[in-house]
């Protein structure tokens, strides 16, 4: 039995009159222009790219300013919007306190138990609310969006 395992097995040998010579050595790449060739083909661009700027320079210009009319013919308008929102939510959290004390006894919207917060304030001055106080009855999502602005843009 052990005579019929027996395979003549052939050695892994290197091919007659050895391996080829691994290359190791530089090959430098081939010249296609010299550096002459380049340098004026650069300052034939440069001529070429000045001259297209130069072409469009005048209706950039006027792109320029026209954008620059739009921006500052709408800013008043961005401002009032601004600002009316900015007095919609005011008005947004004050019927909200309305709303949530109005079961509390001797509650007043806008002071505290009656009392005025502010004693130096005149009764008709508006006092801005700080930040979480103004975004105190709107949706959390909002608050966010605002709070943390400068990862968003």
């Amino acid at each position: 039995m052990a005579e019929a395992c027996q395979i003549a097995r052939k050695q892994d040998l290197p091919p007659p009159g050895g391996y080829k010579p691994i290359p190791y050595k530089r090959i430098p790449a081939r010249q296609y222009f010299s550096g002459y060739a380049m340098f004026a083909g650069y300052i034939g661009m440069t001529i070429g790219g000045l001259y297209l700027y130069n072409i469009n320079y005048k209706q950039v210009k006027k792109d320029q300013i026209e954008m620059r009319s739009a921006k500052m013919a709408i800013y008043p308008m961005l401002l009032a919007e601004r600002d009316r929102e900015y007095l919609k939510q005011l008005r947004r959290n004050r019927d909200a306190e309305a709303e949530l004390m109005r079961d509390v006894p001797g509650w007043e919207v806008g002071t505290y138990y009656g009392e005025r917060v502010y004693n130096l304030v005149p009764p008709d001055a508006l006092v801005e609310p700080i930040f979480h106080e103004y975004y105190a009855h709107s949706d959390p999502v909002e608050w966010y969006k605002r709070a943390y602005i400068k990862f968003f843009s």
